[in-house]
């Protein structure tokens, strides 16, 4: 399939910069694919859409703040963003800077604390930092909420409260799992009081969020791998709401991809390790069955994930009607809630 298969056009002034004032005050369209039906309400209305039969399964991976600002020793400004930790002084990074990166180059930070490269793997850098306990804390005190580039504005202190769900734990993604944002407490309650039943995955959104597809053919696009965990009582709570006929609903596209890496081989089963799984139109589901999710970016791995969802056709007359209703787009915006085409593809 081509890449211009998965476009789309719209204002950029949908953007959304900023989150809702209440998380579950944002919108929820609803895609019916079975007849392509659309409905629209708040997103606090999903308690309706939802039965007690039905298992919420969540991300529950935790943004670090893993952005930083430094210089270079000719004085010049440097951006670097943190993609995986290795130990306590050493970690991988995508780098930014107005001149290109010389190998060994030393970069400074306040508090006297300075990095400098030690390996270079395509657009990676290994970087050695001293003058610190550990990256850890370093990043608790200094670091920036990794907004995504769409997102056209430095990072402030809601960001820290905002671009992460409240059930987030376990930590180690540069990218929420967006699609959680809108769950609030008291939705979270008056799910629980209806019976709907919860698990969690955790998948740790790593640099193939902000990773572009630059090939036209879709199928040979390589993603990057990211740890993953499928627990046990997950996959235990699956296989009762399968026979209790109820649906399994993944609350984001990086849910949806944990349970079907996990159900690769046609058997549903525990998983720890990574994951480079690519779904788009034709992919088989084994898990599944409805789709809680934010508007995504024109073809980007995302919609395309939704495509195979959905169908192709349903979802991008969805995203015009979103254009036309004036949805709010991306990591900050709108909801929808998407029940999954069974039929051939």
């Amino acid at each position: 399939m081509n890449i211009n298969d998965f476009n789309y056009d719209f204002p950029t002034e949908l953007i959304a910069l900023k989150p809702t004032a209440e998380r579950s005050e944002s919108r929820l369209m609803c895609l019916d694919s079975h007849i392509g039906t659309l409905s629209h309400y708040k997103f606090k209305n999903i308690v309706d859409l939802i039965t007690a039969n039905d298992l919420l399964v969540f991300n529950d991976t935790k943004v670090i703040p893993a952005r930083l600002y430094g210089q270079k020793s000719t004085g010049g400004q440097v951006e670097i963003l943190i993609t995986q930790i290795f130990d306590h002084t050493r970690a991988q990074a995508l780098i930014r800077s107005n001149k290109s990166i010389k190998p060994n180059t030393t970069f400074f930070f306040a508090q006297n604390i300075v990095a400098k490269i030690i390996e270079k793997n395509a657009e990676l850098f290994t970087l050695e930092f001293s003058g610190l306990e550990n990256i850890d804390a370093m990043l608790e005190e200094m670091g920036h909420i990794p907004l995504p580039p769409y997102i056209d504005r430095p990072d402030e202190s809601i960001d820290r409260d905002r671009y992460q769900t409240i059930y987030a734990k376990h930590q180690g993604a540069i990218a929420a799992p967006t699609a959680g944002l809108h769950f609030d407490q008291p939705l979270l309650n008056a799910l629980k009081q209806k019976g709907v039943q919860t698990a969690y995955v955790t998948l740790h959104v790593g640099i193939g969020t902000f990773q572009p597809v630059r090939v036209d053919t879709i199928e040979t696009h390589q993603m990057h791998t990211e740890n993953l965990t499928v627990p046990l009582e997950t996959v235990k709570k699956i296989q009762q709401t399968k026979e209790n006929k109820g649906r399994v609903i993944a609350v984001g596209t990086t849910t949806v991809r944990s349970l079907e890496t996990a159900a690769i081989s046609g058997t549903l089963m525990p998983f720890t390790g990574k994951t480079s799984l690519f779904i788009y139109p034709g992919f088989q589901f084994q898990v599944v069955d409805a789709l809680i999710t934010n508007l995504h970016l024109p073809r980007s791995t995302l919609l395309m994930l939704v495509c195979a969802f959905a169908n192709r056709e349903s979802v991008l007359h969805a995203y015009q009607e979103a254009v036309r209703h004036r949805y709010r787009f991306f990591s900050y915006g709108d909801a929808m809630f998407i029940t999954r085409n069974t039929h051939e593809i």
